[in-house]
């Protein structure tokens, strides 16, 4: 349960922002803030657009599954199994950017497309949102529209197995994780 309560004590105000290193994808940023005793702290905030997470859901004759990509991922350094999704573009919705990235990524067009929710990816050092959706009903586009240095295998996972297996091994992207907790707040007939 959550309690309505006032949380001033807890409030810090930003004095100042300074961009300290910028690239194509991010900046960082020197943010000065002021505890609610009076302190002042320096802090490093990532600044990026924000991101969408798509999971699509496809009826087969087998079963429910999603149909999620692999990747290549630079930070980990290995293969990732993850729901489609993306940067948003300049003057694009979130919406936008989910159908986008989905037909981009997978070749698949939403018949339906519902926003599951928003959060930060890690609040602590980062100021943007990611925007989670649904999309069912899909049809199939016949390819993929991957940009130039994009390498990416579309791949249809039972929904059980995704359920059972995030975490490990090749499901290591933690946003996939909470993509797939919402998911599983809409559908709570599927949990197990």
């Amino acid at each position: 349960m959550v309690y309505a309560m006032p949380m001033n004590h807890l409030i810090w105000q930003k004095k100042s922002r300074r961009e300290i290193f910028k690239t194509k994808i991010f900046t960082l940023d020197e943010l000065t803030s002021q505890s609610p005793q009076g302190e002042t702290g320096v802090y490093t905030v990532m600044t990026a657009p924000d991101w969408v997470v798509v999971v699509p859901v496809l009826e087969t004759v087998a079963g429910r599954a999603f149909v999620m990509v692999r990747q290549w991922r630079h930070g980990a350094q290995e293969l990732s199994l993850e729901f489609p999704g993306g940067v948003s573009e300049r003057n694009e919705t979130a919406e936008q950017s989910a159908e986008r990235e989905l037909r981009e990524e997978t070749g698949y067009r939403p018949g339906t497309l519902r926003k599951l929710g928003v959060m930060s990816p890690n609040p602590a050092i980062m100021a943007n949102r990611v925007h989670f959706f649904l999309a069912q009903d899909l049809q199939n586009l016949g390819r993929q529209e991957l940009d130039a240095d994009e390498y990416v295998d579309r791949e249809l996972i039972p929904v059980e197995q995704a359920i059972h297996t995030m975490g490990q091994a090749p499901y290591i992207h933690a946003l996939m994780a909470s993509a797939l907790l919402l998911y599983l707040q809409t559908e709570k007939a599927l949990i197990p």
